[in-house]
């Protein structure tokens, strides 16, 4: 519709007063004539002048025939003429007229009688070339047939973006009649789409005259209500043959089927990263408590807004565990996580509590049947199956929780746990892409969860192996006042074979030992355990240091293959002495009043287990307040720093006032022995006193 019909209507819509001129009648160039009842021209048109080649001078007051028809025509053209005169009966169609230069031209003519307020008769003849006109009479065919049979929306808006045409695809398209649409916004026949994120760039078009192509847009029609739509908009501004801005002309594709699938596309894609995320973060450690927490971390916020890790106490203590349909499932919360949620943090199971969970709990039933529980929409009914208590429950309701998804974390076909997840921030409710993500972070998470809390057993085994067979000395024994330590590896959380000893000999001596056994785990601690016991017979036969050491040497070969450092010293109160011999060990300090700490200056001998090379005794002044400290490399060493550099700073810490030796222990193994460090440490520090 041209800027010109909108003038007086739009639509059905009422007259909105005059406006520009149209450019389709300066486009075909219609010439205006009139005849007097003789014939002779009484008004000449500009555009008759370009159109028959006279000027008004030369063709006023001429007789048309003469000047505008070919002799052959003129009998005809004489009759046309007195029809129109006599009768009033208009006449129309298209005739060879002969232009002042000689040529022929075909003309659409329109021709009719005027009367004028004396009643004299005039014949009025409207023309216009007859290719032009047949030339817009194929654009506008071709145009309606496109817009009326095009799978695509079009339609017109004016300048103030209401619509004052349609085609029937979008009146399919939304549902709704194009008489409807007339004089209305999009935002008034369509409330359910975003007219918002539209509008502007409507504006835009009509402003700068630069076309909107490809836009996204999504929402409801009336067509169908109940499920969300995308469409492709293109917004081009529509002009007439002078410029005069009509409108805006809006094509309408939709591509729902497409988005549809790029948004599967784009899900498939945060999953991936996800599950990447996942395989990165996930089982960076085997402790079990922080697999729990990464576990935890990766779901939120990206799944869900509040993420917790439960797993069965039957589990975590090794056991296989089955439910029974009444039975109640006791479970050790592990790891809870949320962004800035304190209510729905407070109604969860605080990590290490272990809590019975009744059988109508849902995360009950989803680790009973290893299947994944799923509330899109949560009712207060469901918050109490999902709470641990009614209290729970109703900061769940206050947090805003409304949807809930909990997925059993299965490794090697028993049922770990499940990863429990709950929605509140988050606009949408879980939903199968949700479900399936929730499933790949669990299996991959329940592998490195079960490989943790085996490690963990395995470990606690070992280490109880390990605590049961170091010694319990008394603080002070014949000559001595003594303090010790162990402590495991903290970075890998594995145990290892350094033991300490004490043993009383006859005659007020006694025997301190410090050994380390390469490797970790059960077999480094059953090793550690019989060369303990073997340094304990033989210490009983009272042998020199040395020779202890050789038979300890053809012990430990027998021991699969293991290899063992190790100190011997044997002090004697009244001699005020102590004879040492090192096999692979780090040397011990020596503290003594007014002095500094010094490192002994032993023959270091090979580790036990090597076999062939014969080992040294010294003999060393102790006298009473001296202070000898043995420890293991795992104090000292580590990957940064060379061990001259460790030694020196372990001197320094020994060096200054005498400490109580439970206090020298502790400054130690606080300020030596850093969390990275992967090797336990054992350290035996005595001083000594006169002799009894």
């Amino acid at each position: 519709m041209s800027a010109a019909g909108s003038a007086g209507f739009e639509g059905d819509g009422p007259p909105r007063g005059p406006s520009g001129p149209s450019g389709l009648l300066d486009v075909l160039r219609v010439a205006s004539v009139v005849l007097d009842a003789e014939g002779r021209i009484v008004l000449w048109s500009p555009q008759a002048e370009e159109l028959f080649g006279y000027s008004a001078s030369e063709a006023l007051g001429e007789y048309a025939a003469r000047i505008m028809v070919h002799e052959q025509h003129l009998d005809l053209v004489v009759k046309l003429f007195a029809d129109v005169m006599h009768t009033g009966q208009s006449w129309a169609g298209a005739f060879p007229i002969r232009r002042k230069d000689g040529a022929t031209r075909l003309v659409e003519f329109r021709n009719m009688r005027l009367l004028d307020d004396r009643g004299d008769v005039y014949a009025l003849g409207l023309a216009a070339d007859q290719s032009t006109v047949r030339r817009l009479e194929r654009d506008m065919a071709l145009s309606s047939r496109v817009i009326n049979k095009s799978p695509i929306g079009l339609a017109v808006l004016d300048t103030d973006l209401r619509y004052v045409s349609v085609n029937p695809a979008m009146e399919q398209m939304n549902g709704i009649p194009a008489e409807a649409h007339y004089g209305r916004t999009v935002r008034d026949v369509l409330p359910m789409v975003d007219a918002d994120a539209l509008e502007p760039f409507a504006r835009e078009v009509l402003e700068t005259g630069q076309p909107v192509v490809d836009r996204s847009m999504t929402g409801r029609t009336p067509a169908d209500p109940e499920e969300d739509h995308a469409w492709s908009v293109s917004l081009y501004r529509l002009e007439d043959a002078l410029g005069a801005v009509l409108g805006v002309a809006v094509s309408i594709m939709d591509v729902t089927d497409q988005y549809r699938a790029a948004m599967e596309t784009e899900a498939a894609r945060r999953r991936l990263v996800a599950v990447a995320d996942a395989s990165a973060r996930i089982g960076t450690t085997l402790e079990l408590d922080r697999t729990a927490h990464e576990l935890a971390d990766v779901a939120v916020p990206g799944l869900a807004d509040i993420a917790a890790v439960d797993l069965l106490e039957a589990v975590v203590k090794g056991r296989r565990s089955t439910l029974g349909p009444a039975e109640p499932a006791v479970i050790r919360a592990l790891a809870v996580h949320a962004d800035d949620a304190p209510e729905a943090l407070r109604a969860a199971d605080p990590p290490g509590q272990v809590a019975r969970y009744g059988p109508e709990r849902l995360v009950t039933e989803c680790v009973r049947t290893g299947r994944p529980v799923m509330v899109p929409q949560v009712s207060d009914e469901d918050l109490s199956r999902i709470a641990r208590s009614p209290e729970a429950a109703e900061l769940l309701r206050r947090a805003g929780v409304h949807s809930y998804l909990a997925v059993p974390l299965i490794a090697r076909g028993e049922v770990l746990g499940a990863l429990d997840l709950k929605r509140m921030r988050h606009p949408l409710p879980f939903g199968e892409d949700d479900l399936l993500l929730a499933k790949e972070l669990a299996a991959r998470a329940a592998l490195q969860i079960d490989n943790a809390r085996w490690y963990q057993n395995a470990r606690d085994a070992a280490l109880t192996l390990q605590r049961s067979l170091l010694p319990s000395h008394p603080p002070v024994t014949g000559g001595l006042e003594v303090a010790s330590r162990y402590q495991p590896a903290e970075a890998t959380s594995e145990v290892g074979g350094d033991w300490f000893d004490v043993i009383p000999l006859e005659g007020c001596k006694t025997a301190l030992v410090v050994g380390d056994v390469m490797g970790s785990g059960i077999t480094a601690a059953a090793s550690m355990g019989r060369l303990r016991t073997a340094t304990n017979t033989l210490a009983s036969l009272d042998l020199d240091p040395a020779l202890l050491l050789e038979h300890l040497d053809r012990t430990a070969a027998g021991l699969d293959q293991a290899i063992a450092t190790c100190v011997y010293a044997v002090h004697d109160p009244c001699l005020r002495q102590c004879r040492i011999a090192n096999a692979g060990h780090l040397p011990p300090v020596r503290l003594r009043a007014g002095r500094p700490p010094e490192l002994l200056d032993l023959p270091t001998g090979v580790p036990l287990g090597v076999g062939g090379v014969a080992f040294a005794t010294t003999t060393v002044d102790l006298e009473p307040g001296d202070r000898l400290v043995l420890y293991t490399d795992g104090l000292v060493e580590t990957r940064r720093q060379p061990l001259d550099e460790r030694l020196h700073a372990l001197l320094g810490l020994l060096d200054g006032p005498d400490r109580p030796l439970e206090e020298v222990c502790d400054l130690l193994l606080r300020t030596l022995h850093e969390p990275e460090n992967s090797d336990d440490v054992a350290l035996l520090i005595a001083r000594a006193t006169p002799p009894a």
